[in-house]
């Protein structure tokens, strides 16, 4: 004979669960009468056949036709008005979820007016909670059948980091000017997550970005865009190093007064000859007439092809073969796979140039 639940309750001693549901597995046997205990916080959702029926609030409840008309209806379709009748049920907490966190799990390419390509990394916290239960378990437990904390934090996740993808590639922010927009970046993607979470009957309270990062590679090349930076005048640069050698030299025991002195003679020659041949190799090539007249020849001595592999096209983007294959598994540029090889038309190319 089915086990008759005569009284629903729960108590989430972890303060963390989001749904929870009663019975574990199946469905369980309740009758009018059964009485119903929704604590402060908690609303309980009837759930049968795939989609909540009556929602009770905090307080004692005792199951009646009266306070569960929609349940109450089809009990008397389906079991001639007797009961004891089947369904399940899923305390939702009502509680404001506080600090959940968000990241990419894998660096996201950008297209960067500094630095041409980046790789980027971000991370960051929200808050949410639950504004209609019964909609909440419709769209979250009946449509995707998930009830587990872990994966709907997972699957909350997973639409904050997609939003705020779509806003950095739209906005197009430099990396480096991200830091002082991490304000205007948190409430962009608060805006574009707010309506996906309201559909699932969430309301998100807050959203902020704690971190953009970049990955090792886009570190070292805004390393040495920095050191390029700074070096500026070679001519002064290269007098800097000089006087460095000098005092190296001054400093040196064994080299005594006299090493001191060849030490100052060559620095500074050393010095002259390397600034001037710095600041040439600095300087653009002059060209003859007969050159300037001439069209620059392509990579290779002969027209771009039609159709590349992916180091041809690293090479006419200007970029490293990695981030060609980032931007094709990542649906950025169409690329035509034959088995464990990828080609790459010259007009996907142009065609993502000039997006």
């Amino acid at each position: 004979m089915p086990r008759i639940i005569d009284v629903v309750e729960f108590t989430d001693e972890s303060g963390r669960e989001m749904v929870h549901r009663i019975p574990e597995q199946g469905s369980g046997d309740f009758r009018l009468g059964s009485q119903v205990i929704v604590r402060e916080q908690q609303a309980a959702v009837f759930f049968r056949d795939g989609k909540s029926m009556d929602v009770f609030g905090a307080g004692r409840h005792t199951i009646t036709t009266a306070n569960m008309p929609v349940l109450s209806g089809l009990i008397g379709l389906a079991t001639s008005g007797r009961t004891p009748f089947t369904a399940e049920v899923y305390y939702v907490s009502m509680r404001t979820y506080l600090d959940l966190g968000w990241g990419t799990p894998e660096p996201v390419t950008f297209r960067d007016a500094d630095l041409g390509m980046v790789r980027l990394r971000a991370n960051g916290v929200y808050s949410m909670e639950v504004g209609d239960p019964a909609l909440f378990v419709n769209k979250v437990v009946g449509v995707r059948g998930i009830y587990e904390t872990s994966e709907i934090e997972g699957m909350l996740r997973g639409i904050i980091i997609s939003k705020m993808t779509d806003l950095l590639g739209e906005i197009k922010i430099p990396f480096l000017d991200m830091p002082a927009k991490y304000d205007e970046i948190g409430a962009g993607t608060k805006a574009k997550v707010s309506d996906d979470f309201k559909q699932m009957g969430i309301t998100l309270k807050t959203l902020y970005v704690r971190s953009i990062s970049p990955t090792e590679e886009t570190a070292k090349a805004i390393d040495e865009r920095a050191q390029m930076g700074a070096i500026g005048d070679m001519q002064k640069y290269m007098q800097f190093q000089a006087a460095r050698g000098i005092r190296d030299a001054a400093q040196n025991p064994a080299g005594g007064v006299a090493g001191a002195g060849v030490g100052l003679g060559a620095g500074l020659g050393m010095g002259q000859m390397m600034a001037g041949a710095f600041s040439q190799a600095m300087q653009p090539p002059q060209q003859s007439p007969a050159q300037q007249a001439a069209p620059t020849a392509p990579i290779g001595g002969g027209p771009t092809p039609e159709v590349m592999t992916p180091t041809e096209a690293a090479a006419y983007l200007k970029v490293a073969e990695a981030d060609v294959m980032s931007m094709i598994t990542g649906g950025q540029i169409k690329a035509k796979q034959m088995g464990s090889s990828y080609r790459i038309s010259k007009k996907a190319l142009d065609d993502f140039l000039n997006s």
